[in-house]
């Protein structure tokens, strides 16, 4: 079940019993800020959106994971490295969403240098990539501190559109040649 160890963290895999954990975490308004601006429905979670992490495990190594804080072994939220919908490691997108409550200590960081470490080292991954809106400013400080860079700054239409939204999405990225001129390899 364990797919990484950190000093602070146990990322695992998501399992049936997680459908309340997430349904806590998307029903936080202040979590789903930049992501919907509303908590995720938990028909949706339990329909969709759980299924959906299940069903990736099946194509792959890669995928979402439950980011447990181990000093009180309790649930704070999830890092990913998501594949494409083929399931290949190549390029993966980088991804962390946590409990408000655990924000500002470093573990979306911590969580994410694990993860990428694992797509360079484990998976055969050539680049991971995030993207945000660009007003997230902590989000974007998350994937500068795990050594992604800036790439780009793009606008999507959306039929209703989140605050911010005008200032366009951001994308970061690195590749495993980066890293491992950073001497992170």
């Amino acid at each position: 079940m364990i797919v990484l160890e950190t000093d602070r963290l146990l990322l695992r895999r998501f399992t049936e019993a997680d459908l309340d954990n997430l349904v806590q975490l998307d029903s936080d308004p202040l979590v789903m800020r930049f992501l919907t601006g509303e908590p995720t429905p938990r028909a949706e979670i339990e329909q969709k959106v759980l299924p959906g992490i299940l069903a990736d495990y099946e194509r792959g190594p890669a995928g979402q994971w439950a980011a447990i804080e181990k000093a009180t072994d309790e649930f704070i939220g999830w890092i990913s490295l998501q594949p494409p919908e083929d399931g290949s490691t190549t390029e993966l997108e980088l991804g962390y969403r946590l409990l408000a409550k655990a924000w500002g200590r470093g573990y979306a960081t911590e969580g994410s240098r694990a993860a990428i470490h694992k797509g360079f080292t484990e998976l055969g991954t050539r680049r991971v990539w995030a993207q945000t809106m660009a007003v997230n400013t902590p989000s974007r400080r998350v994937m500068e501190r795990s050594g992604l860079r800036y790439v780009r700054t793009f606008h999507l239409h959306f039929d209703d559109p989140l605050p911010g939204t005008e200032h366009g999405e951001v994308e970061y990225a690195l590749t495993r040649e980066e890293w491992v001129a950073n001497g992170r390899g």
